[in-house]
């Protein structure tokens, strides 16, 4: 009997809608934590989720058996329904569309952790749109400035 083995690490990258400052150091920890079972309970692993105010990152090791897409729409749905239906934000809360997704090898793992687990700190030198402009560079993806996330309201 055969089976499907994988080393797939992908870290995601998306925003609230505007980019508006509203995710609180009061309940990030619970919405991180609501996140990684949204994850777990779609069988893949979460390796490091931080971000700031107004961005997350995850990083995670994903299961071929559902697509990216898909599960990104489950993360951001269900989380912004969770955050309005608990009001801890004073008007209705969104991501913004879209999400960057970056693949990584097993022998990054720790870096990218360490990356993701430190996001204070890389925000003290850059911006969260210099540093995703980086990303798509880096990783020689073709964008349209248009369609990158927007700059904050």
């Amino acid at each position: 009997m055969s089976d499907t083995y994988t080393q797939i690490h992908i870290q995601v990258v998306f925003a609230v809608k505007y980019r508006q400052c509203l995710i609180e150091k009061e309940w990030k920890s619970d919405l991180y934590d609501y996140i990684t079972a949204i994850i777990h309970n779609n069988n893949h692993k979460v390796i490091a989720i931080n971000g700031m105010p107004d961005h997350i990152h995850i990083f995670f090791g994903m299961r071929p058996a559902q697509s990216l897409s898909n599960l990104m729409q489950d993360i951001k749905a269900s989380s912004s329904k969770w955050i309005n239906e608990k009001q801890l934000t004073k008007r209705r809360f969104r991501w913004q569309a879209g999400y960057g997704a970056f693949s990584y090898s097993k022998s990054q793992l720790s870096k990218v952790a360490a990356y993701v687990d430190n996001q204070e700190e890389h925000h003290k030198e850059k911006s969260m749109l210099v540093e995703y402009r980086e990303f798509l560079q880096k990783f020689e993806i073709d964008y349209n400035e248009a369609y990158i996330f927007h700059d904050p309201m």
